[in-house]
């Protein structure tokens, strides 16, 4: 194994000291954190971590500028490189057609499906779809670990699983630069979640896909603004080097999933313009990061969720200035996600919702996305379908188009619509439903006749923050208007809970509803609006 690498001008300390695992440990958890690779985490996070937190901190002062009243715009610093006459570097062969990517947990039995669905692509999510559970963490990394060598499989009583002959193209997402993983830890401080994710990954499995031309590729969440890509890039830059191939093997898609981060589109492309193929349409964090952003301005309140569509205002705004971009800059520009799943024993449902995704579908690829997210197995083909019929060749990257200029103004208008008694009890039931199966081990939740991931459970309980924090009013269900206040808020939840109470009966309790119900209208009613939910959750799942 190669010794780690200094950075420029520091010299090699004396006596290296592993990262720490303060966790029971469990089966083949030994061929995964073993001490080369625990040296190499500790040396990630002592070059890297320090950078991190400067950047979480340079969050709360943006932050705190929005409150102010000031809003997100394209930075004035950078100008010349939006200007600019660039691309990014050539995207490798089994990156070129990304038409129908599925997204998934890293759990081993819907992985294999992942792989053998027909998708050009599996994101395997140990961010937004995986409850951090470090079993789960770990198993992630056993898979992936496997998946590399080929011997990805599973045998169980029922049925036997293994890969197809021809599989899906793995990207991997770690989680995000704010999450920290608190069972390994170095100096005495938790590790950055993102460095153990990409640390153990890059270090048991990059060589190999490397050299097989499988990857290693990644996709990055919840970045902010092209400093944290920058990190990144320098995190790439380092752990290449250090396993010995050569600089740009490694390629990224990153998720424009917050506000700031889509007024710097170009600028983030441009930092990591050796290591990146694309940028993806991550819409529901996307709505999630627009009302924690614009948090303090009432003029920017958004109606119940099913009405916040991406066909028109900030969203569709958006979706249009991401491909315009990311054509500009021959990258892949993604469409997001299709949260439908199939609907068992009622067909008239079921066939609603696979038309719901292919209109989404079509939209998306008549924009001239490249390609596009499901969430199952059988979404695959109805999102294959309409891609190959409006896009015949690889990607949209060099079709001529008459691309609108997507004005900041536009970027920020809000939906119209109402906000009802309705959307105030879904937000409440969903967030509470999705945060009880989080806690016992699942990210990956159907509720409703949708696949949710944690970005459904941020957007509840922050639009519950919204109307309560600015008076919305709520259109009842008896036909009269009434203002969100903590007493209609506390009525409605205690209605909520009971009925949940009732369904579930013993399973309440042992199901860790009451923990949820707390996390929920914690995160949802305090004064000031918590950053994640997954912050506070992820303590609560830690001292279990």
């Amino acid at each position: 194994m190669n010794a780690p690498i200094a950075n420029p001008g520091q010299p090699v300390p004396r006596h290296r000291v592993l990262a720490k695992v303060v966790r029971q440990q469990g089966e083949r958890y030994d061929e995964i954190l073993t001490p080369d690779a625990l040296l190499f985490l500790a040396d990630l996070e002592r070059r890297f971590g320090p950078q991190r937190r400067i950047l979480l901190e340079n969050r709360k002062l943006q932050q705190g500028r929005f409150d102010d009243g000031e809003l997100p715009t394209q930075p004035l610093e950078t100008s010349h490189i939006r200007n600019g006459s660039w691309e990014v570097d050539p995207c490798p062969p089994a990156l070129q057609d990304r038409r129908v990517e599925i997204t998934g947990p890293v759990d081993r039995k819907m992985m294999i499906n992942a792989l053998n669905s027909g998708a050009k692509m599996f994101m395997a999510d140990f961010e937004d779809a995986s409850s951090p559970t470090f079993d789960n963490m770990i198993n992630g990394q056993i898979n992936m670990y496997d998946y590399a060598r080929e011997t990805l499989s599973l045998k169980t009583e029922k049925k036997s699983y293994s890969l197809n002959k021809d599989t899906a193209t793995m990207l991997v997402r770690p989680r995000g630069w704010h999450l920290e993983e608190a069972n390994i830890t170095v100096d005495g401080k938790a590790m950055s979640a993102s460095l153990v994710d990409f640390g153990l990954h890059i270090f048991h499995n990059g060589k190999l896909l490397a050299e097989s031309g499988r990857g290693p590729f990644y996709y990055l969440p919840k970045i902010e603004n092209y400093q944290e890509a920058r990190l990144w890039n320098d995190v790439f830059n380092f752990a290449q080097a250090f396993i010995g191939i050569p600089n740009g093997t490694i390629k990224a898609t990153i998720l424009i999933e917050t506000l700031p981060a889509a007024f710097q589109m170009d600028e983030i492309l441009y930092v990591m313009r050796r290591h990146i193929t694309g940028l993806n349409c991550g819409r529901w964090d996307y709505i999630f990061s627009y009302i924690k952003t614009l948090r303090n301005h009432k003029d920017y309140l958004l109606p119940d969720r099913a009405q916040v569509g991406m066909d028109r205002d900030f969203l569709a705004a958006y979706a249009a200035r991401l491909v315009e971009t990311c054509h500009k800059r021959r990258a892949h520009a993604m469409g997001g996600m299709a949260a439908q799943i199939p609907i068992k024993g009622d067909d008239a449902a079921n066939a609603g919702a696979f038309a719901k995704v292919k209109a989404d579908k079509d939209r998306e690829a008549r924009l001239g996305h490249d390609g596009t997210w499901v969430a199952h197995p059988d979404l695959v083909p109805v999102a294959m379908d309409v891609f190959n019929d409006v896009m015949p060749g690889k990607h949209q990257i060099l079709k001529k188009r008459q691309a609108p200029r997507i004005s900041d103004e536009a970027m920020l208008r809000p939906h119209s619509g109402t906000v009802t008694e309705a959307g105030v009890r879904t937000n409440i039931e969903v967030g509470i439903r999705y945060i009880a199966a989080w806690l016992c081990g699942r990210g990956a939740v159907p509720i409703h006749n949708l696949m949710e991931d944690a970005a459904t459970a941020e957007i509840s309980r922050t639009q519950i923050w919204q109307w309560l924090r600015h008076g919305a009013a709520v259109q009842m269900e008896g036909g009269f208007t009434e203002t969100l206040a903590e007493r209609l808020y506390t009525r409605l939840f205690n209605e909520e809970i009971t009925k949940l109470k009732t369904e579930l009966g013993d399973q309440y309790e042992a199901q860790r509803f009451p923990e949820a119900a707390d996390i929920f209208t914690q995160t949802a009613t305090a004064q000031e609006l918590p950053e994640f939910l997954t912050i506070p959750a992820y303590n609560i799942l830690e001292t279990e």
